[in-house]
């Protein structure tokens, strides 16, 4: 039995080793956006204080800038910048002010392209979802490794760069790396599966939450973003601002996103709806009364892109995902070596 799994492990590793050397270097690289922008834009290295009628002055300069405006990810004192989520596939970033200081379309830039291979392969849809396959298949590799680790556990050790290319010497660093990351790349594997198939995990995770409730009716007219950023801010006044999101079409409502202490999720996941016409609150999503299984599913996410329990678990993250890339590039290479065989002596 053992056997088996072990040339399971074996082929399927050497199958998958591509991609996972592609998510776990583009996963590491990701966890380090933020700084990109800071270090491509100077404005955006100073933090700033997001108040509502700051970020009420961004968000109306960058309506008038961009009609096409969907979402704002507003900046504050940890990053000095607001990143534009624009039609179609046109990205952006403005300073604290509002002003623009760059727009591209899709993979242009380098943090872009990198999360377009992350997320998607570059691939769309059909990539994201052979990610989210190569993740699941990741997790019964680890699992598959655990069980043939078993017979051989004396001989792990701590060490994991080889002491030669000799195949033995790889077999044994791909074992001790492979152990001593297994938790980490388990909840990375399984959290980048749950955020490609969010629906299976959210029958898994929270079969029994309530449905959301409907949009309420609104009117249309153009939204007075200071006011209304001011309005969500005292329905909770502890919580941080975080995004706005424009109406998705004529009778719908703009929505704000806000997080509140003990949330997880970088960008919160308390909700205020608002009507354009009015720019007055219609409706809230407190995330502190959410269910377990909802909140459960609310930290895929977090989990999965580092941004939780500070800079430890940020370099966690990093190590977890070169850490991937490793165990795919040298247990193929161990596994494309062929053992060599004494050849017999004949005698004459």
């Amino acid at each position: 039995m053992i056997g088996v799994l072990r040339t399971i492990h074996a082929w399927a590793g050497a199958i998958l080793s591509l991609l996972l050397i592609v998510f776990g270097l583009t996963g590491s690289l990701l966890v380090f956006e933020n700084d990109w922008i800071a270090l491509k834009h100077p404005e955006a290295r100073a933090g700033f204080a997001a108040d509502p009628a700051v970020l009420g002055a961004a968000a109306e300069r960058l309506e008038a800038d961009h009609p096409d405006m969907r979402t704002v990810d507003f900046g504050g004192p940890q990053l000095g910048a607001h990143k534009l989520y624009l039609a179609e596939k046109d990205l952006g970033v403005a300073g604290p002010d509002g002003a623009t200081l760059d727009r591209w379309t899709g993979p242009a830039r380098t943090e872009a392209f990198i999360f377009d291979l992350h997320h998607y392969l570059l691939a769309g849809e059909t990539g994201e979802i052979v990610g989210g396959v190569a993740a699941l298949a990741a997790v019964l590799l680890v699992l598959t490794g655990l069980v043939v680790w078993v017979p051989a556990w004396r001989a792990t050790r701590l060490r994991i760069w080889p002491r030669s290319t000799r195949r033995a010497d790889l077999v044994s660093s791909h074992r001790n790396l492979g152990l001593i990351t297994a938790v980490p790349v388990l909840i990375f594997c399984l959290t980048g599966a749950g955020l490609v198939f969010h629906d299976q995990a959210r029958a898994l995770l929270a079969p029994n939450a309530p449905e959301a409730p409907p949009s309420p009716e609104v009117g249309t007219g153009d939204i007075d973003w200071p006011a209304a950023l001011a309005a969500a801010q005292a329905r909770f006044p502890d919580a941080t601002l975080r995004m706005a999101g424009w109406p998705a079409g004529p009778g719908e409502p703009a929505s704000i996103r806000l997080k509140q202490p003990g949330e997880w999720h970088p960008n919160g996941r308390t909700r205020v709806l608002i009507d354009p016409a009015t720019s007055r609150v219609v409706q809230t999503l407190d995330a502190q009364t959410l269910t377990p299984g909802e909140r459960a599913i609310h930290a895929i996410y977090p989990l999965h892109a580092g941004s939780v329990g500070g800079w430890l678990y940020k370099w966690v993250t990093v190590l977890s995902g070169l850490a991937l890339a490793v165990l795919g590039g040298v247990g193929t290479w161990s596994f494309l070596i062929k053992p060599r065989r004494k050849a017999k002596r004949v005698s004459t």
